[in-house]
């Protein structure tokens, strides 16, 4: 699947380029019937009976959110996690963002049917290629499975691949086979264990980490030259310091820094996830990450990278939300990242 536009570029172009990460949360926008053109006027439960379908489609006024976040803060490339396919990111596009942006969004492992994906503006002086990593295997096993493989028991094959998926996003000017820039985006395994075989899923996000990192490096080797970024909703905390123990491999095995490590933002400016513990205490830590390569430490915009915090209807900020009502009134659970890079060679 490729597009961009037809403005190729020389050799020794310049490029500046905006980009986004945002898990949307259950961003499903599937109808049944023709959306009628005053859609922005209906009401929620208006807004519901378009749709048929087994998954509740997002809120308006929380899409209507999202949609001025992406707005103003112009990504050129927006990654999103817990898309509702491609359908879905489709109809965000359309209805919310003019149809501004390519969609590239391909189906991956999830039992929530929530995918990775990416929107790519369509001004862009590059070509864009997606392909995807769910049928990679983990080389992974629970210690029940290892069990049942020494006993001749059938194994359930979804534990031995991505959660979700990695995909790769290469972009290009004249052959997708040499990209000057790919993109790696991942969904890793959540702390829920529904099964109770792996307490807050640590043993398969470690996995998939260790999976994810080793197509870093296949990637590093293949393409020496080429920055890549790694980014996506981790389920972990990542960062420095006192890194959790599956994520380490990002440190030892590899030369990636969190962008909002390179720009010095302060720890506490770097939460994208609020849980709500008793007494109306929110406890924030940075779970969603952008990840980029040492070749790329030079092209990051420093001032420009941030966690972005949502605003009221007079442009200031929230508070951290103290309750579960609070939080569920924001247009997603996780707030998103924005960060910029300057004079990449393309």
């Amino acid at each position: 699947m490729t597009s961009g536009s037809t403005n190729n570029s020389h050799s020794n172009a310049k490029l500046n380029l905006k980009l986004g990460l945002f898990n949307a949360e259950n961003l499903f926008l599937i109808f049944d019937q023709e959306v009628p053109p005053h859609y922005q006027k209906l009401n929620e439960a208006q807004w519901q009976k378009l749709s048929n379908a087994i998954y509740e489609n997002k809120a308006l006024a929380k899409c209507t959110t999202i949609a001025q976040i992406i707005k103003e803060n112009d990504p050129d490339i927006m990654m999103l996690c817990e898309v509702g396919g491609v359908e879905s990111l489709n109809n965000f596009n359309k209805l919310f963002l003019g149809n501004q942006y390519y969609v590239a969004l391909l189906e991956g492992n999830s039992d929530r049917n929530i995918d990775v994906g990416f929107l790519i503006k369509k001004d862009v002086q590059f070509f864009f290629d997606i392909a995807s990593n769910k049928h990679r295997p983990l080389n992974f096993l629970y210690p029940h499975e290892n069990l049942s493989k020494k006993t001749g028991y059938p194994i359930k094959g979804q534990s031995q691949f991505f959660s979700r998926d990695c995909v790769e996003l290469r972009l290009f000017t004249k052959a997708k086979e040499l990209p000057f820039m790919i993109l790696l985006l991942t969904h890793l395994k959540s702390r829920l264990d529904p099964e109770r075989i792996d307490p807050g899923g640590t043993e398969r996000r470690s996995a998939e980490l260790r999976t994810t990192v080793d197509i870093y490096k296949e990637l590093q080797t293949q393409f020496p030259k080429t920055p890549i970024i790694l980014a996506g909703d981790m389920n972990g905390y990542a960062g420095k310091p006192n890194t959790d123990p599956e994520f380490l491999p990002l440190y030892n095995e590899t030369d990636l820094e969190d962008v909002l490590e390179i720009a010095n933002i302060s720890i506490d400016k770097r939460s994208s996830f609020y849980q709500i513990k008793n007494g109306g205490r929110a406890e924030g830590k940075q779970i969603d990450y952008c990840f980029i390569s040492k070749n790329l430490f030079d092209k990051l915009v420093k001032t420009d990278a941030r966690i972005y915090r949502y605003k009221d209807e007079f442009g200031f900020p929230f508070d951290t939300p103290k309750s579960m009502d609070e939080k569920a009134k924001l247009a997603s659970d996780h707030y998103p990242l924005f960060f910029s890079l300057e004079n990449i060679e393309f």
